[in-house]
């Protein structure tokens, strides 16, 4: 057994940990670039922090999906404003504008060079120039991982610059900050978290050190995800949340993901959903397909065993198996009111496009079975709705 292990040079989780940032900065550099999620009122309390400590911040908003063109554009604002530190504070979509940021301060070219499948796929030559991570948000943990995920307009798909310069100096995780969140973007982030700790924890990959990092996240978001969703200011779920986020994070970065993260690339750039949306509505039905493909192609494959453990996790119940889990995730879904895809633009004509692009996307390649054209257009069909 061979494991490898990669995050961000430090985290800082905790109530109020937001408040450090100015600190934080000031040992990195002393010209910030700074970009925000698409309400910069959520966080004109952390900016006014940096400039009380006259480290006159240069702000950039990400409003939606982040773009190759948002990224380039932030990109060359922040070589104007000689930036020597980034900072992304929001979302996914700000943290990962963020980490494409500040690799392009330090690497020729153009942010195309180094995307995957759509873009030439060349590896960062330079460490990126020091980027700190401070989500708003619970459910990507892309303040640990190695990858910017970017949307292409003109291909109609999310894809990554990939590498492990992407990894953020300092990760900054602060509760406090997720309070603000609407039930909406609540359940979407969280079953984006709940999706990748599922996923890492039976992926091809997965490992003693990231199980162990799976099994303690599935604990928080199975006991909290829908209470946080239903009461906002409930502390003690915002913070399990949080956690679970970081773990899921901590886990897909180092063990990898699978076939719902697979789909949720193309479909990202094909309709007009949250990332979180898709996971959701997707994951159940992936959890199905890839218990019958065990079970029909590997019997004796002990990732069956793993998906009665998420099934016990989630449940509570010590003798629950595999449908189980797939019940209760479905059972949550219902409860968060998430809308099928059919409501976010899909069709069955996209289905041929979405499974072509899936079985490319680098997520798939985690998933614990190869499934066929048929199974994967019968996920599609069964989450249309």
């Amino acid at each position: 057994m061979r494991i490898e292990f990669a995050t961000a040079n430090r985290i800082v989780f905790g109530p109020g940990v937001a408040a450090e940032l100015p600190q934080v900065i000031a040992s990195l550099g002393d010209r910030p670039f700074v970009l925000t999620g698409g309400t910069p009122e959520r966080y004109e309390h952390i900016v006014k922090l940096l400039t009380e400590a006259n480290l006159e911040p240069i702000t950039f908003g990400v409003r939606g999906e982040p773009t190759t063109k948002t990224a380039s554009a932030a990109a060359a604002t922040a070589r104007k404003a000689r930036a020597d530190v980034v900072v992304g504070i929001g979302g996914g979509s700000a943290i990962d504008a963020g980490k494409a940021v500040a690799a392009m301060l330090t690497n020729e070219g153009s942010i195309e060079d180094y995307l995957e499948v759509v873009g030439l796929g060349k590896t960062l030559r330079n460490r990126a120039a020091p980027y700190i991570a401070v989500p708003s948000t619970a459910g990507t943990g892309a303040e640990v991982t190695r990858n910017a995920v970017l949307l292409v307009r003109e291909h109609r798909v999310k894809v990554s610059m990939r590498s492990p310069f992407l990894l953020p100096e300092v990760a900054l995780v602060d509760p406090l900050l997720t309070h603000s969140m609407s039930p909406d973007v609540t359940a979407a982030t969280g079953l984006d978290a709940l999706t990748q700790l599922i996923e890492a924890f039976v992926t091809k990959k997965a490992n003693p050190l990231t199980d162990g990092i799976c099994r303690e996240g599935l604990c928080c978001a199975a006991r909290s995800l829908r209470r946080a969703f239903e009461d906002g200011d409930d502390a003690t779920a915002r913070e399990d949340m949080a956690l679970a986020a970081l773990f899921s994070g901590l886990a897909l970065a180092n063990a990898g993901l699978g076939a719902v993260h697979g789909f949720a690339g193309p479909l990202g750039g094909m309709i007009e959903a949250p990332h979180g949306a898709i996971c959701g509505k997707l994951l159940p039905h992936v959890m199905a397909a890839n218990v019958k493909a065990l079970q029909d192609r590997a019997a004796g494959s002990p990732v069956l065993a793993r998906f009665d453990e998420v099934a016990r996790i989630a449940t509570g119940n010590r003798s629950a198996c595999a449908s189980d889990g797939v019940a209760w995730v479905e059972n949550l879904c219902g409860a968060l009111a998430l809308p099928g895809l059919r409501r976010h633009g899909l069709t069955e004509a996209d289905f041929p496009t979405a499974v072509a692009q899936a079985k490319k996307a680098s997520s798939m390649k985690g998933n614990p079975i190869e499934l066929h054209d048929d199974e994967l257009a019968t996920i599609l069909s069964a989450a249309m709705d």
